[in-house]
């Protein structure tokens, strides 16, 4: 069991999306995991929640939400001040990312499904 805990930031019930195959795949291997999306839910016996929680032990954000809709969480994910925020295929944001590395939050362009998979997560 490990203690990174995950932010999923644009998770959907849909099986088909990729914030829903990350979340089963971060809870498959014990990450603990906290989702937020447009519509409450469950994937996985995790909560999809439509409110910005405020929790200080969050290790990683990962995106699922394209830039124009990243806008209104940028305060929110930096005050989280996560260590790192994943940048998904199709979520790369230049703005939030030179945000995030004033911060001193390290930024990746990649796939959470394929860290996990490779290991690298």
């Amino acid at each position: 069991m490990t203690n990174k805990k995950t932010l999923v930031l644009g998770a959907s019930e849909n099986s088909s999306r990729y914030s829903n195959m990350a979340i089963r795949r971060l809870t498959d291997k014990g990450y603990p995991v906290i989702a937020i999306g447009n519509k409450k839910g469950k994937v996985n016996n995790v909560e999809i929640i439509t409110e910005q929680v405020v929790d200080k032990d969050i290790d990683t954000v990962t995106l699922y939400l394209n830039p124009t809709n990243q806008k209104p969480y940028y305060d929110y994910i930096l005050s989280l001040k996560p260590r790192r925020i994943i940048f998904n295929p199709g979520t790369e944001n230049d703005e939030l990312e030179r945000l995030a590395l004033k911060e001193g939050i390290n930024v990746l362009e990649s796939c959470t499904l394929v860290m996990l998979s490779t290991g690298q997560y």
